[in-house]
């Protein structure tokens, strides 16, 4: 029996406590958005300097650049947060609450590998350019990691992701190192280009 008797496909009644505004107002988010921009602007710039003919070059940085504009519009708008309720009413809504650990346990471990199968996918269809793209690869490994450990967001996991190493919160070293060794590769790769 629902324990709710709104309508269950009703977007109000979906989104729950969720509602749009800054998720991070801290300084160090800003930071962190600011340094996804980076990322994007480096990406797409790398793409243009590419000559049209090195389409895979081409599409890797724009898929790239992409990528960061998407995960900097989610840092600050917290649309993991948002699935999380849809997730909750829909439980509500059907009467399942109860059995919801068992539900996100394995919706995270289908998510996990969905995105590491999409990656590898990735990288398969990069594998010509693998070598050239590796530190890029190494920065989006870093960020795929730090996505599928937000989204277990299990009190343990929110535990290691406050963990500080030499005063740096674990979350920042995965997430900005990610960031940083991406903006790292874009500068070399238009580098390369310009010589």
């Amino acid at each position: 029996m629902p324990m709710n008797p709104s309508p269950l496909w009703s977007l109000e009644y979906l989104m729950g406590q969720w509602h749009p505004t800054i998720g991070d107002p801290s300084l160090m988010g800003w930071f962190t958005v600011g340094a996804y921009f980076a990322g994007a602007i480096l990406a797409f710039w790398a793409a243009r300097h590419h000559p049209e003919n090195d389409r895979r070059s081409v599409f890797f940085w724009g898929c790239v650049g992409l990528f960061m504009v998407l995960l900097a519009i989610n840092k600050q708008l917290d649309l993991q947060t948002l699935f999380t309720e849809i997730g909750r009413q829909v439980a509500r809504h059907q009467g399942w609450m109860e059995q919801r650990r068992s539900v996100q346990f394995w919706f995270i471990v289908c998510f996990g590998m969905l995105a590491s199968a999409g990656f590898l996918a990735f990288v398969f269809f990069m594998r010509s350019g693998f070598r050239r793209f590796m530190l890029a690869f190494i920065g989006l490994f870093f960020l795929l990691s730090f996505i599928i450990i937000r989204a277990a967001s299990f009190h343990h996991v929110d535990q290691l992701l406050d963990v500080r190493i030499l005063h740096l919160r674990m979350n920042w070293v995965l997430e900005l190192g990610g960031i940083f060794i991406v903006l790292a590769a874009a500068a070399a790769d238009i580098r390369q280009n310009h010589k």
